[in-house]
């Protein structure tokens, strides 16, 4: 396959990323044939998988929205991926018009397309960075430039853990983050949990260990480790569509959204 105009130099057109998988589950055109049929692998598996995507997406715009009306301005998303419509920084400036948000990927193709969308955006930027090296984020001359990490901020970590192994440590990762934020700080995240029908999740789970980044199933209690010692908001850690739905009838079935969704605020 020819590499498209678009996309980054060095992209590997033979693997699945899970940032563009997501991107094509969620209606997007920044997606190659290896990715969609990919997508059509694990629909197989889980036919919701589009509308869990969607139900993820629309969480975080409700996260962002409940951090904004608590008086946050400054967002940090972590595993941010491709940028669509009612993305974290319309959201935020909607409320919040100073707001500022950095986004952090390290797909080169969600940074690249991220870039070209932010860049007349001078309240939002996008690094190429990994969760699991919080420390290079952390040090970002961007960050610094763009958010104050002495005030208090917004954390955003949706559908982004599942792709951090155990191995990579991914709670040492997530409690540094914490532990440099400012009292007063939220963090809202999502993760896949083998509740329910939790052979079909790790069946899904199989397939990608053939793409960029392996998923990992947690239990409750090991999502509810991400949070630390900071205090779960209301309805505390609950089906992805029962975190506070704009009408009670979005909540629908918890179950068919396969994550749990939850939001703390550290103290």
């Amino acid at each position: 396959m020819t590499t498209p105009d678009w996309a980054p130099p060095g992209i590997d057109l033979d693997v699945p990323s899970p940032a563009r998988v997501y991107d094509y589950l969620l209606g997007g055109a920044h997606n190659f044939a290896v990715d969609r049929e990919f997508a059509e692998r694990v629909t197989a598996v889980i036919p919701t998988i589009a509308t869990a995507a969607r139900t993820n997406r629309a969480f975080v715009q409700r996260a962002v929205t409940f951090m904004a009306e608590q008086g946050i301005d400054q967002f940090l998303d972590l595993g941010s991926g491709i940028p669509t419509v009612g993305h974290v920084h319309e959201i935020a400036q909607a409320l919040i018009p100073r707001a500022r948000v950095l986004y952090v990927d390290h797909d080169l193709i969600a940074v690249t397309h991220s870039e070209l969308i932010l860049k007349d955006t001078p309240t939002a930027d996008v690094i190429n960075a990994d969760l699991r090296n919080p420390k290079d984020i952390l040090a970002s001359p961007r960050l610094a430039g763009l958010l104050d990490l002495s005030r208090p901020i917004g954390l955003l970590l949706a559908s982004v853990l599942p792709f951090v192994p155990d191995r990579d440590n991914p709670l040492a990762a997530v409690a540094e983050l914490r532990n440099a934020a400012a009292p007063g700080s939220f963090i809202a995240l999502t993760h896949v949990i083998p509740e329910g029908d939790g052979d079909t999740t790790r069946k899904a789970a199989g397939l990608y260990q053939n793409a960029a980044d392996s998923m990992a199933v947690r239990t409750r209690e090991e999502v509810t480790a991400f949070f630390g010692d900071w205090e779960l908001v209301e309805p505390g850690l609950t089906w992805t569509p029962q975190w506070r739905p704009r009408r009670p009838e979005q909540a629908g079935n918890g179950e068919s959204s396969l994550a749990l969704a939850g939001v703390a605020i550290k103290k």
